[in-house]
């Protein structure tokens, strides 16, 4: 991308991708390969999706977490291993030192989702809750090393950690050989400059392209800098990708072998998550998506054949039903509106009525009697629906205005 150099590239080579992958043989799985028609069709091109989703733990992170402490001397793995993270990489690092027999304490945001603390601690792990943010788990993971001498297991800033990711790539590269374009969620980096230093070295002329979340897109303005810099309160539903800062190490290799970054909203990202649920079958969470939002988003201007990466799948079943609800309004599909009814028997039987005429499936019904604004004989309903896409959204909005009622938001 400009500023780089060749010296960058020296942290990780084709060589360490290469024995990373030996490291790995009976640990990590060589993930399926599904090619998606509907995204074919979509897109204009062929596009295969790369299921990390399915990897052990639910994601690409035990790949380079197992080789990162793998690595290290038998005197450095008796004082254990240390973490922080909201979810995957603290349950890759957990089983990977389960596996290989040292001691992990793993330090998680006070709010990070049940599952992924349960999970976590299910796969061998102490799991000491700190902070609100990763960014605070982080200082106190940094200070418990200096304090212990536990190594601290950075989840994309280290050469071994790059290494391991870039594993996915030599997968690509034997599992759809064809490929022209490999499309990848894109947090700190570690994944992406794995996989474009396995990649550029047997296909350079394969186009590599990193995905960001909108809120949290820290890669465009360090490339433009020439530097990491820092976003200053990311912001995405995606979390494996809300990464306020490059790492050093995947910035230089990026910089020198990544073709472009492009960024994404969260009703995109929505959207591509509902679309591997219900067209691919496939769970997966919002930074796993993040490939498909951006196919979806700029659909003819990929060439192919298109990889898309779907790099975990661990969700919060809260959180899906969120993103799913946000992903069928996003496409039309979901509508929720409040209206005033006359306070009398059958009013709401009468409302059910003129919505099922209008072909739409009511899918939740709330009453509110005390509101202040409401008169003496009024009550306002809410009503979530689901339509089937933008024009019969708007058709059920006119039918309820042309049946006389008060549509209030």
């Amino acid at each position: 991308m400009g500023h780089g150099t060749a010296d960058s590239l020296r942290t990780v080579t084709p060589d360490d991708v290469r024995g990373a992958r030996k490291t790995l043989q009976g640990v990590a799985r060589t993930t399926a390969m599904e090619s998606s028609r509907h995204l074919s069709r979509t897109v204009g091109t062929p596009v295969h999706l790369k299921c990390e989703n399915l990897q052990r733990t639910g994601s690409f992170k035990l790949r380079g977490a197992y080789v990162r402490i793998a690595g290290l001397p038998p005197e450095r793995r008796a004082a254990g291993v240390v973490a922080a993270s909201a979810g995957n990489h603290a349950q890759g690092v957990a089983l990977a030192s389960s596996l290989l027999g040292v001691g992990s304490t793993v330090f998680m945001p006070e709010g990070a989702p049940l599952p992924k603390i349960s999970a976590t601690r299910e796969y061998g792990a102490e799991v000491r809750l700190h902070g609100q943010v990763v960014d605070e788990a982080l200082a106190a993971a940094e200070e418990y090393a200096a304090r212990t001498g536990a190594v601290l297991i950075h989840p994309f800033d280290h050469p071994d950690i790059v290494a391991g990711q870039g594993t996915v790539g030599l997968e690509i590269l034997e599992q759809c050989p064809e490929v022209r374009t490999i499309v990848v969620g894109t947090g700190g980096g570690g994944l992406i400059a794995g996989i474009a230093v396995a990649v550029k070295a047997l296909r350079p002329d394969v186009r590599i392209i990193g995905v960001q979340a909108e809120g949290a897109a820290a890669y465009p303005p360090s490339l433009a800098a020439g530097h990491p810099v820092s976003v200053r309160d990311p912001a995405t539903m995606a979390d494996g990708i809300k990464v306020g800062r490059p790492g050093d190490v995947p910035f230089g290799i990026v910089d020198v072998l990544v073709d472009e970054i492009r960024t994404v909203t969260e009703g995109e990202l929505s959207a591509a998550l509902l679309l591997c649920l219900e067209r691919a079958k496939l769970v997966v969470e919002p930074a796993g998506a993040s490939p498909v939002a951006a196919l979806l988003s700029r659909p003819g201007s990929f060439e192919g054949p298109v990889v898309a990466v779907l790099s975990g799948g661990n969700i919060d079943p809260v959180l899906m039903e969120r993103v799913l609800r946000h992903g069928m309004a996003a496409q039309g599909r979901y509508l929720a509106v409040r209206l005033r009814l006359a306070d009398r028997p059958g009013a709401l039987a009468a409302l059910l009525g003129v919505l099922s005429g209008a072909d739409a499936n009511v899918l939740d019904v709330s009453h509110v009697r005390t509101d202040p604004r409401l008169g003496l004989t009024e009550v306002e309903v809410e009503v979530h629906l689901e339509t089937k896409g933008p024009e019969h959204r708007a058709e059920v909005d006119r039918t309820l205005r042309d049946a006389g009622y008060t549509v209030i938001g």
